[in-house]
């Protein structure tokens, strides 16, 4: 098999030799015999070695990151621990595992090949059988919505895999440029009547951030918690995302602040906001910011510049990465639930709500409240 294995594979079969694995364990891995191993190591090929050729998209496992999860698989780590390491949230490291044959049956190169394999294009769209297209355009016709389709096709259709599809792929069809499987006039069938779909889970707050600072430049010492002073911010969204509070979050403490904000979420006023309430806090505990990448922290210069306080920006799409925040905003949800008009709080109320949350015991501090854990930290503050 020696001949056959790409550059990729030996590189791999090396790294993994060089952390410790015996021969027998690395096969596997690797897709070959650990006599094959064992030729990999012991001598260079002297035939030309051809290269694998595929590069994930952005976001997607490579094969540095399988090898990380066997090599944390084999020290008994834990799925957060692995997924933290990669940067990467704990449910994509335990569908990976999972899909690919558990903890003891994991292999790297496998894992990576049939990544390969179900990431080819161009695939034929399922929408491309005449006669489930003309189903579909039908039922469109008849205002059916994309998810009665879907599972009206399954009822209509049991033995026949080519007459299903997912409402999500009739969506597709309708809405993105280049997709031809269906008349794109069919859209106005759907109820509400757009041509162009409406992402989910957007709010407006997203956009480009003038010299944003990212996360990986936070001090050390914010990370394992043991010093204070370090705060993730956030706002949380009132009905139709007109009206917001702004929430700080004290990593060590859990110790919570809250913006009031009126008049909008305008990045003018959270910048302002956010200058009042720092403003009262001393300087040991006002180190740092972690926000997300919403475009009311566009004035997030000024802010540094007149209060000395750095604002880091999370990576897209890990909200891990302010866990502490995220988890509290979920507690507010009590005192603010969704769907509800913010903008009836006065700051008083806000004050009374911190005050609240921040007098509840807390199972990661051992049940010591915030505000204790808080008044603790100040205690031994020179």
């Amino acid at each position: 098999m020696r001949p056959h294995l790409t550059v990729e594979q030996r590189q791999l079969a090396l790294r993994l030799k060089a952390s410790g694995l015996s021969l027998r364990e690395i096969g596997p891995q690797v897709g070959c015999s650990h006599q094959g191993v064992a030729l990999i190591v012991r001598h260079a090929s002297r035939r030309p070695v051809r290269h694998d050729g595929w590069v994930p998209g952005p976001g997607r496992l490579t094969l540095a990151d399988r090898e990380e999860i066997i090599l944390g698989l084999r020290a008994g780590e834990s799925f957060t621990v692995i997924a933290a390491r990669l940067g990467k949230a704990v449910s994509t490291v335990s569908r990976e595992v999972a899909a690919n044959g558990g903890r003891d049956q994991y292999r790297a190169w496998r894992a990576h090949a049939r990544a390969r394999e179900q990431a080819r294009r161009p695939k034929t769209p399922k929408l491309a059988c005449p006669q489930l297209a003309a189903q579909v355009a039908t039922w469109l016709d008849q205002w059916w919505s994309p998810v009665q389709i879907a599972r009206r096709l399954r009822i209509e259709y049991p033995g026949d895999p080519m007459m299903r599809v997912s409402h999500e792929t009739i969506y597709q069809a309708l809405y993105v440029q280049g997709r031809g499987e269906l008349r794109r006039e069919l859209a106005r069938c759907l109820r509400t009547g757009r041509a162009k779909r409406r992402p989910r889970g957007r709010d407006g707050r997203s956009g480009h951030i003038k010299d944003m600072v990212m996360i990986s430049e936070r001090p050390a010492e914010a990370e394992d918690r043991a010093v204070p002073g370090h705060w993730e911010g956030d706002l949380i969204i009132g009905k139709d995302c007109k009206s917001a509070v702004g929430t700080l979050v004290e990593r060590t403490t859990r110790y919570v602040l809250l913006l009031h904000l009126p008049e909008g979420r305008d990045a003018r006023l959270v910048e302002q906001a956010m200058r009042q309430v720092i403003g009262t806090l001393p300087a040991a505990l006002a180190r740092t910011i972690t926000w997300d990448q919403g475009i009311e922290m566009s004035f997030h210069a000024q802010f540094t510049i007149a209060t000395g306080i750095p604002v880091y920006f999370c990576d897209p799409h890990a909200p891990w990465q302010r866990g502490s925040n995220e988890n509290t905003n979920g507690l507010l949800r009590q005192y603010l639930p969704k769907g509800t008009d913010l903008s009836v709080h006065s700051a008083a109320d806000l004050a009374r709500i911190a005050a609240s949350l921040n007098d509840r015991p807390r199972k990661t501090l051992g049940f010591m409240k915030p505000s204790e854990k808080l008044a603790e930290l100040l205690a031994h503050t020179p």
